[in-house]
């Protein structure tokens, strides 16, 4: 096989659906509920209880609320392609294997790259803004942390040195997931349910203290900082759009989770757009009450919604939204480490890195070795990076995973439209489309800092495949 085509072989979804069937790696006991609440426990947390009030604050004013909806939009489409593949090819892996099966193996393997430091990276930002709420919650009851461990070194915060909170628990979670995943997926179940009810407590309350002469203006006017960068007008909306984008996914690491669920073919699609609809309407919600009941230009702290409720005397519903973004924000935690674990591994089975990483464990059947090596370093990245640091380097790998998993959808429809499909995405090919072009637009949103990690990353993925991974593809050996 020459160079160029062993960039290209891929897997034929007829093979994939044939090893599905046959696989033992994993043990099935994922039920929908269960898969539901690792996509809810994806994609609501730092969103709604700390960026929504942040990017009002910093880009879109009030109009935060339409920074989500138009990251939603190029969501959904992707979700409804996600579904399709869910259905279409039940195994690990998510984008990386739906991207092997259509695109190719080194298109696969840049987008499981990607992901693996992009679902990293979200797992950081979630554990520092898990800390921030673990703090506010501290304070409300007279408990303080030495200045050091507070958070990473910040000119604006001296004498900070360490996150140590953050870091710790994302060793925890990784800890947790190292264990039985139905023991993480019940725990992750009752998180779920906490976060979901502080939710409907802010909306439920808060709606009753709205101002409308907060929403005025609606937009506000675009301004430059002393510093040069320009803040709020529409293309301050769409800057928060970019960077809130991964507050409305999540809902692809449940699919990472394919060879663990009871009934895949059925129960994937159902879960990704259930997961996404339900977080959806309750981000949309919660932005509206957080600018009706505060001023956006208060709402740059580290526990946004918390300190708004503050402000208005509602200590108890602070305290109350503290202590269950501390419980709900775990979720999140635990579904990203686990996407970023499920796709390490598959990338190790199918030889593209090392087979170390491929074993599960004996006794509990997980992937612990990329797990806990996940957990160690997420566990430094947290303690040692600014949120907004580590917020700005997010989004690019999984908008880049959204137009594969899109473009993939068109082009399987066109190649093998005779497949049996479990979930068919509705308006082909507008909806694949529609979230090619608003992924396409939400990339070219992010900061320069953004993509220059971005080519770091994947020039050094080109080094790793192009020295082992094209050598040690299973697909060498057939």
């Amino acid at each position: 096989m020459d160079f160029l085509s062993k960039l290209v072989r891929h897997k034929p979804v007829e093979m994939l659906q044939a090893e599905a069937g046959k696989r033992g790696d994993f043990r099935r006991v994922l039920g929908l509920w269960q898969l539901t609440a690792i996509g809810i426990g994806g994609i609501i947390g730092v969103g709604v209880f700390v960026l929504a009030g942040q990017q009002a604050a910093l880009n879109a004013g009030p109009a935060v609320v339409l920074s989500f909806l138009i990251a939603g939009i190029a969501s959904a489409a992707a979700a409804l392609c996600y579904a399709e593949f869910a259905g279409l090819i039940p195994v690990t892996g998510s984008a990386y294997t739906y991207g092997y099966a259509v695109l190719g193996e080194l298109a696969a393997w840049l987008i499981g790259w990607d992901l693996l430091l992009e679902y990293a990276l979200i797992v950081a930002v979630v554990a520092i803004g898990w800390s921030g709420y673990v703090q506010s919650a501290l304070d409300s009851v007279g408990i303080h942390l030495p200045v050091w461990a507070k958070g990473a070194m910040n000119p604006e915060k001296p004498g900070q040195v360490f996150d140590v909170i953050a870091a710790l628990i994302t060793l925890g979670v990784s800890a947790l997931l190292t264990f039985r995943t139905e023991w993480g997926a019940r725990f992750n179940t009752l998180v779920v349910a906490i976060k979901v009810a502080a939710v409907a407590l802010v909306i439920g309350v808060g709606v009753f203290y709205v101002n409308p002469s907060n929403w005025v203006p609606f937009i506000p006017e675009r301004v430059t900082g002393a510093n040069g960068v320009s803040h709020f007008g529409f293309s301050g909306v769409a800057t928060a759009a970019a960077v809130v984008f991964f507050a409305v996914f999540g809902y692809d690491t449940l699919t990472t989770a394919a060879e663990e669920s009871k009934n895949p073919q059925r129960d994937l699609p159902r879960a990704v757009l259930l997961s996404l609809g339900i977080s959806m309407a309750m981000y949309l919600a919660v932005s509206l009450v957080l600018t009706g009941i505060a001023h956006y230009d208060t709402l740059n702290t580290d526990a946004p919604v918390a300190d708004a409720f503050k402000g208005l005397g509602l200590h108890w519903v602070a305290l109350t939204v503290s202590v269950s973004a501390v419980f709900g924000l775990i979720s999140v935690l635990f579904a990203f480490m686990l996407g970023a674990s499920r796709i390490w591994y598959a990338l190790a089975r199918d030889g593209l890195l090392p087979g170390w990483f491929a074993h599960v464990h004996p006794r509990y059947g997980t992937p612990h070795r990329p797990t806990i090596a996940l957990g160690m370093f997420t566990a430094l990245v947290a303690g040692s990076t600014p949120i907004q640091k580590v917020a700005e380097l997010v989004n690019i790998g999984v908008l880049s995973a959204f137009i594969v998993i899109c473009s993939s959808v068109l082009i399987l429809r066109k190649r093998k439209p005779e497949l049996p499909r479990a979930f068919r995405t509705p308006l082909v090919p507008l909806v694949p489309l529609i979230g090619i072009g608003f992924s396409i637009w939400l990339l070219s949103e992010l900061p320069a800092i953004t993509w220059k990690v971005f080519l770091i990353w994947v020039s050094l993925g080109m080094v790793i495949y192009l020295g082992y991974g094209m050598r040690h593809s299973k697909l060498e050996k057939l």
